[in-house]
């Protein structure tokens, strides 16, 4: 199971960092990505972290901005987002997937984050 939290209301420019804890399973061995859906638009990848190696992917319109971290006695990851801008205004989610697939089998509850221009 995936807890996210951490959203709410920024100034543009502000910053915003979103937790994820992972519970009720040993995600040792996965790959944990944040997503984010914004009014109108598709859900789009945001960041992912290797929670073994610890090992980061970024998003072209993130990259410099935001950071992806995980915590591995807290079962948690975080994304600390800096610089916002109005277009990152979305429903964020986290999500686990095993390192030997593609796809995100676990989602958690999304955590809003609006950002105001």
């Amino acid at each position: 199971q995936l807890q996210a939290s951490g959203g709410g209301l920024v100034p543009a420019g502000g910053s915003l960092r979103l937790s994820c804890v992972a519970s009720g399973s040993t995600f040792s061995r996965y790959v944990m990505g944040w997503f984010r859906k914004a009014p109108g638009k598709e859900r789009e990848f945001v960041a992912q972290i290797t929670w073994t190696s610890g090992t980061t992917y970024y998003a072209d319109s993130v990259k410099g901005r935001f950071t992806i971290s995980r915590d591995n006695a807290r079962n948690t990851a975080y994304l600390q987002m800096n610089s916002l801008k109005p277009e990152d205004t979305a429903v964020y989610y986290c999500a686990a997937r095993s390192t030997t697939v593609a796809e995100y089998a676990y989602w958690g509850h999304g955590t809003l984050v609006t950002v105001s221009s």
